[in-house]
């Protein structure tokens, strides 16, 4: 009896879940023929506020892991019958993240009450930071390509790895422009240009959501500047450097893709701080471009508006200035579960936390969470494979820059090298850069073995470290000079270091919070490279590193010098196939080097007045002004980098020379390589606004081509500017495109403009020409003697500036030390003065014995 009993109950039983699961998946939000927008509010009319605030707020490991194991117990005391908004596993390795992710995704769609399922999330700025996973080059190494091909194709091999491991929601890329050398995160931006950081971000983003993964833009505001190089500082800037710099990537990738995700920054712009900031994540972002998906807070920065920036008193005001901001997802702080109280007291609208968790939810139901929650669709998507290898070596290929290599010392000749030293900190450890999972040799190639992998076998190498990264001991410098002795060519390994996420942070020199005062290299490496060059043996110096460092000794005296930004594991055998020939480099720089840490900022975009009105640069042989021993300029530019081959650029040519302010411009240039090398060459074009309403910057990377080109051969290549992006913005961040004349610049980087021409869009001006009439020249009638003296603008006395006899061409006079001059001339003889720095001054002596002349800074 009893057993029919519990027969007909489970019957019972199976009818009733048969009816509570047809129910389920005929509620609305679960229909996937309906709108997103539709779904969401079904789902969200369903939630209580615990399930809402849960679905803003982040788990993290340390909460259900011990160790490398989930622990279930953990994760059923920690989310209950509520589905929480994201989870991680940074300290995972790939294995045990494939398997927990499944578990806690299965946990959130069949344990809890609306089975919603959790953003599994992952970093991935150049791999995915999860033992196995392929250790791509790092983001200032893939900008250094110049083909925002690469960085597409990463992401979708990376997205490889991501599904292998059960990840959906990535915090990456890294889209900042940075402008200040001494931050340790210079190395994850591709670059100090806008534009170019915008379309690798565009590129990366598409590789991904392609891919089934959801990236997320970081870090939004003004970030890449902060306050003495140091790591959360406040950006000062005006309202044009905000959106032409450093939200323009944002601006760029947010117009042109699906984005879903976006990281708020930790610091704060112009006083208020970005997590917290209504005009940066509602009237900019949402507004004005029309982003839908939702603002998740940098670890911890939710906190920080009470323990950092003090503008909240306590976790409940920090909570209501952040999701009132317009900051939606909360990671590593605990402000947001504040919020039930405020609002059963009355003190918060519950209406603005139905907003968070909309976008939330829109993001989720956008990317597929709800038909395929664990990644099915993705399941054969191999870890580490053979192509992302592959992968990992060309972008190292194509991103090593060829500073220097006076009488072609490179590329060097296996065949008949018998002898080289590699010296260095960098010689023989991997430089993976941060936001990776490894330190250790083992999971990459080094430059010793590269070059090991590389020589022939009857090659003597002979290896010293010399000196650390971060120790002054120069104990072990005698054994290098030793290898270097013993030699034909001498190889230093040096740069910088940097942390591995979660893991290893010890000894590192760059990195996210391992910022430098000074940009020299570091500890006794400047030291060590001097006495190796003093041994005569030639040097080629090869800085392995996340940023720029002062290298303008090395400059001067060294023959060859190459950087290999963080190169990834293949970066040993790709740095020896460009030292021996087999890979030509073509690399270009995204970042100038400075002179000195006191050059600081060196960007090649300034405004026409920030690198010296005098131009007279001095050093302390010959001490000028500007600096008085020193030049302003750059020691290395932006697009700058040298080949094994050469290039000539001719014809310059554009489609019109009038265009409409709503036209296109195209361009063309013919570029052949002259040399005896296939090479990759970046062609370059700027832009230039003649007069502006507004001070503009000397010139603009407006577009680029990598182009690949064998001996001999010739390619038309083509550029394009519309002619919208030559806008100005006014006080009021209006935009609005002034008629009138541009520049266009094409040639091999900032510095090095080959050819030029200009072009006209709408109508200019027609308000004068500065055009003086001038009588007809009158005859000569006889010699008269002329003196006087030249004075600048600032009542300067002028020396050495020429005077030439307009009829004769001769120059007749040199002013002298005191600005002085004195000789005879013609009585209506015309005069030119005219000195390099100075801008040319024509007058008529009109029988004047006496003349004194004002010149201006500059050139005609």
């Amino acid at each position: 009896m009893r057993h029919k009993i519990f027969i007909a109950f489970l019957s019972l039983l199976t009818a009733t879940s048969t009816l509570d699961m047809a129910k389920a998946q005929s509620l609305p939000y679960k229909n996937k023929n309906l709108p997103i927008e539709e779904r969401v509010e079904d789902l969200l009319n369903r939630m209580t506020v615990d399930e809402k605030i849960a679905q803003i707020r982040h788990i993290h490991s340390s909460k259900i892991f011990n160790g490398q194991e989930l622990d279930m117990k953990k994760l059923t005391d920690w989310a209950g019958n509520t589905s929480w908004g994201f989870v991680e596993g940074f300290p995972l390795t790939g294995d045990n993240c494939a398997k927990s992710m499944y578990l806690i995704q299965k946990y959130m769609v069949e344990k809890t009450r609306l089975g919603i399922p959790i953003f599994t999330v992952a970093e991935s700025l150049h791999g995915a930071v999860h033992d196995g996973a392929t250790i791509y080059p790092q983001n200032i190494a893939l900008g250094s390509t110049f083909n925002p091909e690469l960085a597409r194709k990463k992401t979708q091999m990376i997205s490889d790895d991501l599904h292998s491991m059960g990840f959906r929601q990535v915090l990456s890329p890294c889209i900042d422009v940075v402008r200040d050398l001494r931050w340790g995160r210079v190395e994850e931006s591709y670059g100090e240009d806008p534009y170019l950081c915008g379309l690798f971000g565009i590129e990366e983003v598409s590789g991904y959501l392609e891919n089934g993964i959801s990236p997320m833009l970081k870090h939004y505001g003004p970030h890449g500047n902060p306050l003495s190089g140091l790591n959360l500082a406040s950006v000062e800037c005006g309202l044009r450097d905000l959106h032409e710099i450093y939200l323009k990537p944002f601006e760029m990738v947010v117009k042109n893709t699906g984005i879903l995700a976006v990281m708020s920054t930790y610091n704060s712009w112009n006083h208020i701080p970005n997590s917290a900031s209504h005009y940066l994540l509602t009237d900019i972002l949402r507004d004005e471009w029309g982003f839908k998906g939702y603002v998740y807070s940098d670890w911890g920065a939710i906190e920080m508006l009470k323990t950092l920036h003090f503008t909240a008193r306590n976790s409940s005001e920090a909570a209501i200035q952040a999701i009132s901001a317009g900051l939606d997802a909360e990671a590593s702080s605990k402000c947001y579960p504040f919020l039930k109280g405020l609002i059963e007291k009355g003190q918060f609208d519950e209406k603005i936390l139905d907003t968070a968790v909309r976008r939330v939810l829109f993001a989720k139901f956008a990317m597929g969470l709800f038909e395929d929650p664990y990644g099915k669709t993705f399941k054969n998507r191999k870890r580490h494979s053979p192509e992302s290898v592959k992968l990992a070596k060309t972008i190292a290929d194509e991103s090593t820059v060829l500073l220097k290599n006076e009488n072609q010392l490179l590329p060097l000749d296996a065949k008949s090298l018998k002898s080289i030293a590699i010296i260095g900190p960098n010689a023989d450890q991997v430089q993976f850069g941060d936001y990776t999972w490894s330190r250790n040799n083992k999971d990459g190639v080094t430059p010793l073995q590269g070059i090991k992998n590389r020589v022939n076998k009857n090659t003597a190498i002979h290896y010293a470290k010399g000196c650390s990264l971060t120790s002054l001991d120069t104990s072990g410098i005698a054994e290098a000079v030793e290898a270097a002795k013993n030699s034909e060519v001498a190889v230093i390994f040096g740069g910088s270091a940097s942390a591995a996420l979660a893991r290893d942070y010890k000894s590192s020199t760059c990195g996210e919070g391992f910022d430098l005062n000074d940009l020299n290299l570091t500890g006794a490496q400047s030291q060590l490279i001097r006495e190796v060059y003093r041994t005569g043996t030639p040097v080629i110096l090869v800085l392995v590193t996340g940023k720029p460092f002062v290298i303008e000794w090395e400059k001067n005296n060294l023959p060859a010098i190459l950087v290999q930004w963080y190169a990834g594991e293949q970066a040993g055998n790709s740095i020896a196939d460009i030292l021996f020939g087999e890979v030509v480099p073509s690399g270009r720089l995204t970042f100038s080097f400075p002179r000195s840490t006191g050059h600081l900022p060196v960007y090649y975009n300034y405004l026409p007045s920030d690198r010296g009105f005098y131009k007279n640069p001095g050093s302390y042989d010959s001490p000028g002004r500007d600096y008085v021993f020193s030049a302003p300029s750059a020691l290395y530019s932006f697009g700058y980098g040298l080949s094994y081959t050469s290039f000539v650029y001719k014809n310059l040519s554009t489609d019109k020379d009038k265009y409409e302010l709503n036209d296109t411009i195209h361009a063309t240039v013919e570029v052949k390589n002259t040399g005896k090398y296939t090479g990759k060459e970046v062609v370059q074009l700027y832009v230039r606004d003649k007069a502006s309403t507004y001070v503009t910057p000397v010139k603009q990377l407006r577009d680029f081509k990598k182009i690949e080109l064998a001996p001999g051969e010739t390619r038309t290549v083509q550029l394009q500017v519309p002619i919208s992006d030559l806008y100005l913005v006014d006080e009021k961040n209006q935009r609005f495109v002034e008629a009138g004349e541009f520049i266009l610049e094409v040639g091999q980087a900032s510095n090095n403009i080959i050819l030029s021409k200009t072009i006209v869009a709408g109508e200019p001006s027609t308000i004068g020409n500065d055009e003086i009439v001038k009588p007809k020249n009158k005859k000569s009638s006889r010699q008269m003697e002329v003196k006087g003296e030249v004075r600048d603008v600032q009542a300067t006395l002028v020396p050495d500036m020429q005077i030439i006899e307009k009829s004769t061409g001769k120059t007749i006079a040199v002013t002298d030390a005191k600005g002085q001059f004195k000789f005879t001339t013609g009585n209506h003889e015309y005069l030119i003065f005219k000195k390099s720095g100075y801008q040319t001054v024509e007058i008529e002596v009109n029988n004047m014995n006496v003349i004194n002349i004002t010149v201006n800074y500059g050139e005609n």
